[in-house]
């Protein structure tokens, strides 16, 4: 899958730290606004470490549920965290998802799209692999307006760095990331019943540190950045971070607000 503003995934339980204890959050109101039934044949496309597919078998006990994901070290990861036979995780890739067509109840995608360079690609393999009247979902962060801990990083980084300044503006023009993108695409490719909504999480540290130390895990952009630089200048990333976690306050916990776009539609029936 090529990918546009690569994320780098290589290690699950990394990733866990990094993002994996938001989308677990993320999953459970994603879930509450795309709706699941029993016995479905459910589809998680780019599954990362298996947050929405968890609680997809939380919610549902006689349903088969498919994990897909490009990076074969988060799709271990998951695999090592189940021996639930309902759950299978498979290597793949978004714009050739490893299923038959009309085989599939329904789609989700949670913090997947932005990353894909081709969505009308995957969003294409989507509608493949889905029955007649089934629901396509799909969420993605508000990286612009309303992701608070990501906004922090960039803007703090982007004060005395000008190569961060122009991965802000990557960083903020992801694809299916601003008002309309994610309804606009699912309109475009002949899905009826539309719906595109906000899904609001809170994103709590226990300190600094908490908050800091995801961003040595070496997974995804920012993760990247901070790895590419020189001693000097991570030392003045790590303390401007610093003094906008703390705001005027003394070290300790913060609750950020986490927002995501969210959209679904269902295929039209033969």
């Amino acid at each position: 899958m090529s990918v546009a503003h690569a994320f780098t995934a290589t290690n699950g339980e990394a990733y866990e730290i990094h993002m994996g204890r938001w989308s677990k959050r993320l999953a459970e109101v994603f879930l509450d606004f795309a709706g699941v039934a029993e016995g479905e044949q459910v589809l998680d496309l780019g599954c990362g470490t298996g947050s929405l597919t968890f609680a997809l078998a939380q919610r549902v006990e006689k349903q088969t549920i498919v994990g897909v994901d490009l990076s074969e070290a988060y799709v271990e990861h998951a695999r090592s965290l189940t021996d639930n036979p309902q759950i299978q995780f498979r290597v793949g890739d978004a714009t050739a998802i490893p299923v038959p067509d009309d085989s599939v109840d329904r789609v989700l995608s949670l913090l997947l799209l932005s990353f894909v360079e081709d969505t009308q690609g995957a969003l294409t393999e989507m509608k493949r692999i889905a029955r007649p009247g089934s629901t396509i979902a799909a969420a993605i962060w508000d990286t612009m307006g309303g992701h608070v801990t990501n906004r922090i990083f960039w803007d703090a980084a982007a004060v005395f760095d000008p190569h961060a300044n122009e991965l802000r503006k990557t960083n903020y023009t992801r694809p299916m990331t601003q008002p309309g993108e994610l309804a606009g695409a699912w309109q475009q490719a002949g899905l009826e019943n539309v719906e595109e909504g906000m899904l609001a999480v809170r994103m709590n540290f226990e300190s600094f540190d908490d908050f800091w130390l995801p961003n040595l895990g070496k997974q995804g952009p920012i993760a990247d950045y901070v790895d590419s630089l020189e001693p000097e200048a991570f030392d003045k990333l790590r303390g401007h971070l610093r003094e906008a976690y703390l705001g005027g306050y003394d070290d300790g916990p913060r609750s950020f607000a986490g927002v995501a776009w969210c959209v679904k539609g269902t295929m039209p029936k033969a």
